[in-house]
């Protein structure tokens, strides 16, 4: 596409084009071929790194493309953090002396060496240090020059950074790896990491996976772990072992598209590190069959299989199998996959798998019926592997609207383009007894729970192409049957796919090409102005009643980019075109119309359009006719059901004629007679023979079949003849009679006869067996004879004696067993066994082992006694055991001391472990010899065992129950006492109902005491044991006793409470009665009726029942009694209320009559209290209710009223009254009163004394808690230690502590409180000061502690500041002062003299100096200057004239400072004054005339106004002249 950027520009974040300039290439081509700058330049990247940057060069290709030179690689300087994103530019720094001395690019310096000039420069710079300084100043203006270079094309490539982040589109891409992972090969328990590097926008989700299932490291933390840091992702396996040899993908996602990459682990093993357990390895094969990797052949069982499974949907189930590998070799795991319909399944949202190690599971965590098939467990080994299969069946949920259709199944999506997909379903079996109407398909945008009806009518056709979806984004559909009663469930959503090009697609899941080390970056011509083509190939390639959809291919011809395309229909036999999406132009090559009348015939063409214009027409279309081309199959026929099972039957059919894209077939079946059809698969399947389980034993069933297909389903089939539910003999399997018996063992000899024993064959042939047949043949020499019957008639035991043998002679036996299939083959040949009379002392073998209730940690064992007795009797039994491959020197005693019974429970086995056992006897001779040793048995309890259960039920009959899952037809319960079967039915009756027995005891007595058992032929060995004990016994009898004469259970006794207006309730819930049950209210032995003093209730639901009295009396004082009756159940509960319990009884109901007639009227539901606000505020509050508009609320404090302006309040039923700062005067008793006339209530606070003192204390809390933490501050007199509260008290009490002790306060040290600062001073503070200071404030309870630490730099800081402003304040008080202010101006009239008084301050003493017009003067007749007692100043003019008038200013001046007063002397013509006028100025600064002045002269006039920098004038008398 044009514009785009080839694959290695997209990997880095800096890539520009515009970074371009031919004089920078140049220039940073020479820095990158400098040997000494590539040396010098890792100091450099290792400072980047330490600030966390790093400095990336990228190689652009662009300038070598565009230059007919070849350049030098052209570097960028780009500072790039974690994230790889660019935050500034690097300048390069020189360090080369020789290569970068002149700082000219290689052409110029090229150029500069052939001139002369340079030649005598050279020769010039003959001296180190001229060339230094050389260097040193080329080296400065390369790097200037180089600066501004990078400069701009920092701002260059910043311009170009910002327009790509400006479009939105261009960010926006699909992942790619940047580094792929890479295969490896290791050694056994070494560690692996795999990495790569993932780019894409919006950051790419990344999983792993191992040989395509999701690798968990949640689950397996100690095997594997996953890290995800700044697009670099890895995946280490810890300690490899064998099973880690596999494929690895990882895949990255987002929302453009998915990408895949692969890398293979192979772990190998050291020579010489092989396990010692293992035989050695062998080359070829043998013999005993396959070979593995180590010389191992495993054996693999299946064992707890799963059977045939029924669910329905949205129930979660879940399959397993117990899976047995010898030899157990530790570590060796075997590949276990799961299959449905032979496609194997992967982990997923809906299929959780599991390996503990001997039990694989899969669990469907939501069944829909897209989950029914066969499901098989494949268990791999290096020798081969193992499979079992059972079928899953899954029934459709309950409607949510009666008679409404199944959901439909099995949603996909097909030919997804970039606005349109085609959405196809197949037909639920259910239409719940009315044809289905139709289709609803609904669509959902990934990432949203939004779902949109895509179709306003319902579709018949089981495909509908869904249109208008947006390019780029990805959808979920689902579709919903509907019949005229109603709406189906939705069914199964589909897997989202995404509305896109296919070619689009396609480039985004392929893998990307290897590298063949060329780059080829090409450019596609720009198109603008373009006109598109005509499309190609246009076709109808789907047309029903419902839509039509065509498709085309686009032109051919340049001009692609945007091109969409209009589509246009004709009617059959007309010219006239009418264009189909007038408002909108598809951009996909296929399209749907929809609203064509179905029975016409259409032509239809597609035109390309672009920015450049709408171009021509596509060549129309043949007349299609709009119908449904797919017609509906026709039905099946020939419908056969075989016998299969006892619950299922195999039913054949003969397939659809003709069917077109056949989906499968639905199968139904009804009982004969009943006409109620229901299914037998939901799922459809695409064979003709079909196995229907889940049928009903011994019934008669009838079955039919229908085909379906896209269009919809066929009729059904004829129906079947009727077969009967039960199963065939042998199960189904060709070889109905029997295997052979096998262990064929000697249990005594005498000279003619031998009694023989054997083991019953393996296979009984799906029948009872009916019996044995034993053979022999004589052995002379080792040469064998003719086999001769011994026994004409079957015998039914596993023991038999052969006689008319001749006795010192050799015999060779065999032994055949029967059933009703007939005579199964025989078995092989016996060992040779001589026959002569046996003369042991010991006894013979015991014989006849067999094993019962298997479980993980116990069975029992049981034999008969040897035929051969010995001398003696046999007096005891000795159990022997071990493990089944152990060696013989394995076996062991399981019980000390011999047993005389003829069974044993083994117990303490180990779980999962695989036994055998043998029985030796004893009698008073020894030990005799060893029985034949059992099968192997392994210890676990089998899925769906249950034990026997003891049941009494309501007339206290006594049972034993037991039931089977696992029963068949011929399947017989066999019950015994001490594991003998029970023939005398005097003591028990036995009843047997389909998997149920029960053993029930007619007359339980001591007699009854043992052990219990019951096995169910035609099992897996189902069976169980109850051992009835003397303990035991007694316990069922009293159970039994209870239930023959029940009591009634209580929930709860007779018991009193009180209720509103003090009526007294009696109640008492019984547990469960009858509606037959009844109640007698007795008092005193009195029998209670119902009337105006005693008021009965009896809830037979609730089974509450309750006796309610208005009111208490002395005459109620006694006993009363609730006797219940229901049936043959009694029970009674008694309540007695005499003396002190009555009369507090009796009291509070009183009281709660009182307070019923009390909120009759105005009352307080909430009594007077106080609360305090945030900001210390008290405020006195209480809720009242069933007030009204005249009722009157009244507050009184010490009997006196509150008039209502004084803080009162009244919102929504709560009256209060806020105290705003509160003291002492404030305490009191306090008093609200309501009335109206209803009646009167009062409510009381006693705020006085201890009242008042824990408001206070709570006030108190609020200030402390409010306090600010302590502070330190200097002022000049010394430190001073400050916290702040929102409001202060005056009774507030606060201590002040220093070093955890209390301060004793001096004239030193003092505390105050200014405002709501509360302060600490420490006037000239010293070391012994510094210390932990705290101020505590006292609420009453544990106290508030505000602390500082005043030592340290807390200390020396606050000193240093208290030394600086002491200093100041004492030059502030000690600098000279003009401390009496003088006037401005002074207006005088010639010839009078005039005398001006100042005071002066200071210390030292100040200089005075007298200034006129800004020039000294100094004192002489005629203005005389006088400074007296270091604080009085005077001038003095003896006779004013013309000559005086000016600026006059006195300056004073000390070490501390300097201050200036002046005043103006105005001098005006008059008549010659012989007295002397003086002026002096009063504490404000005003003039004022001297006490000798004349009358008359007061009225000359003097102005003045006070100098704003005087702060102070003294007055004094000024003697006249």
């Amino acid at each position: 596409m044009s514009g785009s950027l080839p694959f290695y520009q997209k990997h880095h974040l800096h890539y520009d084009r515009d970074y371009r300039s031919k004089e920078t290439v140049s220039k940073l081509s020479q820095y990158q071929a400098s040997n000494r700058y590539t040396a010098g330049s890792s100091t450099s990247a290792a400072t980047s790194r330490s600030s966390g940057l790093n400095v990336s060069t990228h190689y652009g290709l662009e300038a070598s493309r565009l230059s007919p030179i070849l350049k030098r690689a052209k570097p960028t300087y780009l500072a790039v953090d974690k994230d790889h994103q660019i935050i500034g530019y690097v300048v390069p720094i020189f360090r080369g002396s020789q290569e970068f001395g002149t700082g000219f690019s290689s052409r110029e310096e090229a150029r500069v060496r052939d001139s002369s000039e340079y030649m005598a420069r050279r020769d010039l710079f003959t001296s180190g240090m001229e060339m230094e300084r050389s260097e040193q100043t080329s080296r400065r203006e390369a790097i200037r020059e180089t600066a501004e270079r990078i400069s701009l094309n920092k701002r260059i490539h910043e311009h170009g950074v910002h327009f790509k982040r400006m479009n939105e589109d261009s960010l926006m891409h699909t992942p790619e790896f940047v580094i792929k992972p890479r295969s490896h090969t290791v050694w056994e328990k070494q560690c692996v990491r795999l990495y790569c590097t993932v780019r894409g926008w919006p950051d790419p989700r990344v999983v792993w996976y191992k040989n395509n299932v999701a690798i968990d490291s949640v689950g397996h933390g100690d095997k594997y772990k996953l890290e995800s840091k700044y697009n670099m992702h890895s995946l280490e396996i810890n300690r490899c072992d064998f099973d880690d040899t596999a494929q690895y993908r990882v895949s990255a996602m987002n929302s453009k598209g998915e990408l895949s990459s692969f890398a293979s682990v192979v772990v190998k093993r050291f020579k010489g590190d092989m396990d010692e357990s293992l035989p050695s390895p062998r080359r070829g094969s043998t013999e005993d069959g396959p070979v593995c990797e180590y010389g191992v052949n495993f054996k693999t069982h299946i064992v707890d299989t799963f059977g045939v499974t029924f669910g329905r949907e949205g129930e979660t189930i879940s399959l397993g199998c117990t899976v047995i590998i010898s030899p157990a070799l530790h570590r060796y795991q075997p590949e276990i996959q799961w299959y449905r319909d032979d496609v194997l399944l992967s982990p997923s949202k809906w299929y959780n798998m599991h390996w503990s190690g001997d039990h694989a599971t899969m669990t469907l965590t939501h069944l829909n019926k897209e989950d029914e098939g066969l499901y098989t467990l494949r268990v791999i080994t290096k020798s081969g592997y193992e499979t079992y299969s059972a079928y899953v069946f899954v029934r459709d949920s309950e409607a949510e609207v009666e008679r409404a259709p199944g959901a439909p199944l099995d949603v996909r999506c097909l030919d997804a383009n970039k606005d349109y997909i085609i959405v196809t379903w197949k037909q639920p079996a259910v239409d719940g007894g009315d044809s289905i109407l139709g289709y609803f398909v609904d669509r959902c945008e990934v990432g949203t729970t939004h779902w949109v009806q895509c179709n306003d009518t319902p579709v018949k056709f089981a495909r509908f192409p869904v249109t208008g979806l947006v390019e780029g984004r990805s959808y979920m559909f689902r579709v919903r049957a509907v019949n005229q009663n109603g709406m189906s469930h939705p069914s199964r959503v589909s897997e989202p796919v995404a509305a896109m090009d296919p070619s689009d697609r396609a480039r985004i899941r392929g893998a990307s090409a290897p590298w063949t080390g060329q780059i080829i970056v090409t450019e596609e011509e720009p198109a603008e102005g373009i006109v598109p083509g005509r499309p190609l190939e246009l076709q109808v390639t789907e047309a029903t009643k419902n839509y039509v959809v065509l498709s085309w291919k686009p032109p051919g011809d340049k001009g692609l980019e945007g091109v969409m395309y209009y589509v246009e229909k004709c009617v059959a036999g007309s010219d006239t075109w009418q264009r189909v999406n007038t408002e909108i132009p598809v951009k996909s090559p296929r399209f749907a119309l929809f609203d064509l009348a179905e029975g016409n015939s259409y032509s239809f063409r597609v035109r390309c359009c672009n920015a450049a214009g709408v171009g021509e027409p596509s060549d129309p279309t043949e007349a299609s006719t709009v119908g449904d081309k797919l017609d509906i199959p026709s039905a099946p026929s020939k419908v056969v059901p075989i016998r299969n099972t006892d619950t299922s039957v195999v039913v054949s059919w003969q397939a659809s004629c003709e069917a077109k894209e056949l989906v499968g077939y639905y199968i139904e079946a009804s009982v004969l007679d009943s006409n109620e059809w229901a299914p037998c698969n939901n799922k459809p399947v695409n064979v003709t023979r079909f196995i229907c389980h889940g049928l009903t034993t011994g019934e008669k069933y009838v079955f039919r079949v229908r085909a379906v297909n896209a269009a919809g389903l066929s009729q059904f089939s004829p129906e079947s003849e009727p077969v009967e539910v039960k199963a065939a003999i042998g199960g189904g399997i060709p070889h109905a009679s029997p295997t052979p018996p096998y262990g064929i063992t000697v249990l005594e000899c005498v000279f003619d006869s031998m009694v023989l024993s054997w083991k019953q064959p393996t296979f009984i042939g799906g029948a009872d067996i009916t019996g044995y047949f034993v053979d022999y043949r004589e052995v002379i020499d080792g040469v064998t004879g003719k086999w001769h019957e011994a026994n004409i008639r079957s015998i039914s035991e596993r023991a038999y004696r052969v006689s008319d043998l001749k006795e010192k002679r050799k015999y060779q036996f065999q032994v055949r067993a029967a059933n009703m299939a007939g005579v199964g083959i025989p078995s092989l040949p016996s060992d040779t066994f001589l026959c002569e009379e046996w003369t042991i002392a010991v006894p013979g073998p015991p014989h006849d082992l067999q094993v019962r209730e298997v479980r993980s940690d116990s069975l029992v064992l049981l034999w008969k006694p040897p035929v051969y007795q010995g001398r003696d009797p046999v007096n005891g039994f000795y159990i022997d055991i071990k493990e089944a491959d152990a060696p013989v020197e394995a076996w062991k005693g399981v019980n000390t001391k011999a047993t005389e019974k003829t069974f044993f429970k083994i117990k303490n086995l180990k779980e999962g472990g695989n036994f055998v056992f043998r029985v030796r006897a004893q009698n008073k001779a020894g030990v005799g010899q060893t029985s034949e040793e059992t099968e192997p048995v392994i210890a676990v309890t089998k899925p769906g065992t249950k034990e026997i259960v003891v049941d009494v039920d309501d007339d206290g009959i006594i049972s034993m129950n037991f039931e089977c899952c696992d029963t068949t037809q011929d399947s017989k319960f066999v019950w015994s006492k001490n594991y003998e079967e029970i023939a005398d039915t005097s003591r028990l009756t036995i009843e047997t109902k389909g998997n149920k027995s029960k053993t029930i005891f007619n007359t339980p007595a001591e007699e009854d005491i043992g052990i219990y058992s019951c096995i169910v032929t035609h099992t897996d060995g189902a069976s169980s044991s109850y051992t009835l004990s003397e303990e035991e016994l007694k316990r069922l009898l009293e159970v039994s006793h209870d239930h023959k004469f029940p009591v009634i259970p209580l929930k709860s006794e007779l018991a009193v409470e009180l209720l509103e207006k003090g009526k007294v309730r009696f109640w008492l819930q019984a547990d469960k009665m009858s509606a037959n049950g009844k109640v007698d209210y007795i008092f005193n032995d009195n029998l209670i009726s119902q009337g105006d003093k005693y008021k009965v209730n009896f809830d037979k639901n609730t089974g509450v029942i309750e006796m309610i009295m208005d009111s208490l009396t002395p005459a109620d004082e006694g006993t009363f009694t609730f006797k219940l009756q229901d049936g043959k159940a009694t029970n009674q509960s008694s309540l007695v209320l005499i003396g002190d319990v009555f009369k507090e009884l009796q009291k509070e109901s009183e009281f709660q009559m009182k307070e019923w007639v009390r909120k009759q009227g105005p009352h307080f539901i909430e009594y007077l209290g106080y609360e305090v606000t945030p900001e210390c505020c008290v405020v006195l509050k209480c809720k009242v209710g069933n007030m009204k508009k005249d009722t009157s609320a009244l507050w009184y404090k010490d009997g006196h009223e509150i008039k209502a302006d004084e803080n009162l309040g009244f919102t929504e039923g709560v009256l209060k009254l806020e105290i705003a700062q509160i003291s002492k005067k404030d305490s009191g008793v306090y008093e609200v009163v309501l009335k109206d006339d209803r009646g009167k209530d009062t409510s009381t606070l006693n705020l006085t004394d201890k009242g008042f003192k824990d408001l206070m204390n709570e006030v108190f809390s609020f200030i402390a808690n409010s306090s600010t933490p302590l502070k330190i501050t200097s002022t000049e007199n010394g430190i001073r230690l400050y916290t702040f509260v929102s409001y202060y008290n005056d009774l507030l009490q606060v201590t002040w502590h220093y070093k955890d002790s209390a301060i004793s306060f001096s004239d030193r040290i003092k505390s105050g409180v200014v405002g709501e600062q509360l302060w600490l001073q420490i006037s000239e503070p010293s070391e012994k000061d510094m210390g932990k200071y705290a101020i505590e404030f006292n609420d009453g309870k544990g106290g508030l502690r505000r602390t500082v630490e005043l030592s340290g730099q807390a200390f020396d800081d606050a000193f240093a500041e208290f030394q600086r402003l002491k200093a100041a304040a004492i030059a502030e008080r000690s600098r000279a002062r003009v401390a009496g202010g003088l006037p401005d101006v002074v207006t005088i009239q010639e010839g009078k003299a005039l005398n001006l008084t100042c005071n002066i301050s200071g210390d030292p003493v100040p200089e005075v100096t007298w200034l006129k017009n800004d020039r000294e003067i100094t004192s002489d007749e005629h203005c005389i200057l006088k400074f007296e007692s270091g604080k009085f100043a005077s001038f003095t003019i003896t006779g004013v004239n013309i000559s005086d008038s000016g600026k006059y200013s006195i300056l004073v001046k000390n070490k501390y400072g300097t201050e200036s007063g002046d005043f103006t002397v105005e001098t005006t013509d008059g008549t010659p004054d012989l007295g002397v006028t003086s002026y002096w100025t009063d504490a404000d600064g005003n003039v004022v005339f001297g006490p000798n002045t004349p009358k008359e002269k007061m009225n000359t006039t003097v102005t003045g106004t006070k100098t704003p920098k005087r702060k102070e004038s003294v007055a004094r008398k000024v003697p006249m002249e």
